[in-house]
């Protein structure tokens, strides 16, 4: 113990310090038996999605997210995302199911993606609208990829006495703020160790590449796959552009976060320009022709947040009160796990991200952002090859010495938190991720390639294996009733916030979307 306090120089590690906030929003596509994606509108009896506490919707109609309120609790958490999952399930129009895996299921055209909708009100519309204009610049098809976001946070208390264990003079909010930049440019550093070792998307359907390039190669009639691939979401067929190629986000300081993502959302982009923002009819195409009509638009393997009232901008929250709370957006679904997640993963979650808080954290700069995006690229598409090189301050390092070197160094923070909570969960999850280290086959992006090569079986069929037995897990479990009335009532909550939003609209939605996109900080 004392040894992991003086890796990190603290004095003491408080107890209370590993009651750690977290929630998890899971992303998953509503399929039809033949694995096709689902066409009907959001299931009445889960509510509005736009005004539902717990089940939302993302890009599509049927891109079902579900949503755990903070806890301080694994064991909660968990619990409470199997219950939704659970009535979800048991909500679903006849012979639809979720669809497991991160990359999409059987799909032939953007006209196949229903857009997600929202109602009448203003920012229904605009939530709509924001929808229609990435399918005009990215394309439908890669915002149907699916994912987990995991919310991470201190306690209060943490924040307090570590400011006073640092001999800090700044005022809370700033001490916080300077910290959790901190933690995110060590994330950005060591991001590529979480996509090898929980990569979970090594294969894709050969429709999901239509009339796009692609360098992967041929699995069978129906597949397209990398031999040693970790994560093809997060790749060139992911969430990537080369307009936002063009956008350096710097994570020194937060005026030069705000300054860099405000400028994208103020500047024209021809390309965007070229499409319109309405096309010959009069029908609006996007909501503005910049390079981002909204911060959520640039994508981001970890965002600093801050949770407001409905209608105020994200960057407008944090350059009032600062960062509250980080999510991490590097996470596949892993089709082998009920929740596409499980305990173990979330105890390494933790280790890691407290590592990241704790760990020497130096400015980054352009130079390293290109090494930083080179090694994640390297182990998205080959981080399970023999002998892979990556790159570390300039010198050439195999991915699998630095990762058990960064395992060993994790290790501390495991320490720090297993003593904290008297169990040794945080260590053994370690280990579990060192024997993927060890053993690259452990991992689940090589799980899915050898069973699939094992059984011949094409992406899409092992999608619709891997979500029926996902959806017999759930069905063969019943929801408490207590819980069940309280989702019952939430969706009904839902239903009657979002009647009352409609006919409570005073403006036109020309007006208002004049007024969104005028927009100052």
């Amino acid at each position: 113990m004392q040894e992991s306090l003086d890796r990190f120089r603290l004095p003491a590690f408080k107890s209370t310090w590993a009651n750690i906030h977290r929630g998890i929003e899971k992303e998953s596509l509503r399929v039809t038996p033949d694995g096709r994606l689902a066409q009907t509108e959001h299931p009445r009896a889960l509510g509005s999605a736009f005004t539902h506490p717990y089940i939302t919707t993302d890009y599509s109609e049927a891109l079902l997210e579900l949503i755990t309120p903070v806890s301080d609790s694994i064991t909660e958490t968990l619990s409470f995302l199997g219950d939704l999952h659970k009535y979800v399930y048991s909500n679903l129009p006849d012979g639809e199911r979720l669809w497991v895996s991160s990359m999409p299921c059987l799909i032939e055209s953007d006209e196949q993606i229903p857009l997600a909708r929202y109602g009448s009100s203003n920012m229904g519309q605009l939530k709509t609208l924001y929808r229609e204009g990435l399918g005009h610049r990215y394309g439908r098809l890669m915002q149907t990829i699916a994912g987990i976001h995991y919310n991470f946070s201190m306690p209060d208390n943490f924040w307090e006495q570590y400011r006073e264990m640092q001999g800090s003079s700044e005022d809370l909010q700033t001490f916080r703020t300077r910290n959790y930049l901190h933690l995110i440019r060590n994330f950005h550093r060591y991001s590529w160790l979480l996509v090898y070792l929980f990569g979970a998307s090594p294969a894709v359907c050969k429709c999901f590449t239509k009339d796009r390039p692609h360098d992967l190669q041929e699995l069978d009639e129906w597949t397209l796959y990398k031999p040693h691939a970790t994560c093809l979401r997060m790749g060139d067929l992911g969430y990537k552009s080369d307009a936002q190629r063009s956008i350096f986000v710097c994570y020194n300081d937060l005026n030069n976060y705000i300054d860099s993502l405000y400028s994208a959302l103020i500047t024209p982009y021809p390309p965007y320009e070229q499409i319109g923002a309405t096309d010959a009819s009069g029908k609006r195409l996007q909501m503005n022709t910049n390079l981002l009509q909204l911060e959520n638009e640039f994508y981001a393997t970890i965002r600093p947040k801050r949770v407001g009232e409905g209608g105020q901008r994200p960057l407008q929250l944090l350059k009032a009160g600062g960062i509250q709370y980080i999510e991490v957006r590097a996470l596949d679904l892993n089709p082998f796990l009920p929740l596409g997640i499980d305990a173990e993963q979330i105890h390494f979650l933790d280790a890691f991200l407290l590592y990241c808080l704790f760990a020497e954290s130096p400015e980054c700069h352009q130079a390293e952002n290109r090494e930083i995006e080179k090694n994640l690229s390297l182990t998205v598409n080959q981080g399970r090859e023999p002998g892979l090189m990556l790159t570390r301050e300039g010198e050439a390092i195999s991915l699998q010495q630095w990762a058990t070197q960064l395992l060993g160094d994790i290790r501390h923070s495991a320490n720090l938190l297993d003593s904290a909570h008297e169990t040794s969960a945080y260590n053994s999850a370690l280990s579990q991720q060192q024997a993927k280290v060890d053993e690259p086959e452990n991992t689940p992006s090589a799980k899915i390639l050898a069973m699939m090569k094992a059984q011949q079986m094409p992406f899409c069929k092992f999608g619709m294996q891997a979500s029926e037995n996902t959806q017999k897990f759930f069905e063969e479990s019943a929801i408490d009733s207590e819980r069940l009335a309280e989702f019952k009532a939430a969706s009904q909550h839902s239903v009657d916030e979002h009647t009352a939003g409609e006919a409570a609209e005073d403006s036109s939605f020309d007006e208002f979307l004049t007024r969104w996109n005028d927009y100052h900080i």
